[in-house]
């Protein structure tokens, strides 16, 4: 797959056979801007953040209305030492801004991390690896195409 993180994941989406509406908006930087913009319950965003975990580099996704509990992630996949990445190393790793990455570790080759508390949703909503661009799909296909690893994490 070439062309732009927002262009790869319409791609993957199409390709198999998944249904999803996609916005152009404003720019947002957080959740509560994309769920306003987008029309959307927070609860349904996906907030997809970029950690490091011990010698790697992982992908993990909360429900946006909750954070990732940084104690409970590492309890649940036995990891010692877990940060968030910053801006600079975001945008070295992934090529995106703050505020645009998906929860589609796969296109940006990542190990994929969901909060199990996000599969209470029937749709999810999230940034399309863009601050101006976002995909509105059934959370069961997401689950389908991306098989993350499943835990639970989030915390208030």
């Amino acid at each position: 797959m070439s062309g732009s993180v927002t262009e790869r994941i319409q791609e993957l989406l199409r390709a198999s056979g998944i249904a999803f509406t996609f916005k152009e908006h404003a720019p947002v930087k957080t959740s509560q801007e994309a769920a306003a913009v987008r029309g959307t319950p927070l609860h349904e965003g996906a907030k997809a953040l970029v950690f490091a975990a011990d010698e790697t580099t992982v992908l993990a996704v909360v429900p946006a209305n909750k954070r990732v509990g940084t104690r409970a992630f590492k309890r649940a996949f036995g990891i010692k030492n877990l940060r968030m990445v910053t801006p600079d190393e975001l945008r070295e790793l992934t090529g995106l801004p703050v505020g645009a990455v998906p929860p589609f570790g796969s296109v940006l080759s990542l190990p994929t991390y969901v909060d199990s508390g996000l599969l209470e949703n029937e749709r999810i909503s999230f940034n399309a690896g863009s601050q101006t661009a976002s995909i509105v799909m059934a959370c069961r296909d997401y689950i389908a195409v991306e098989q993350p690893t499943l835990g639970e994490f989030a915390a208030e």
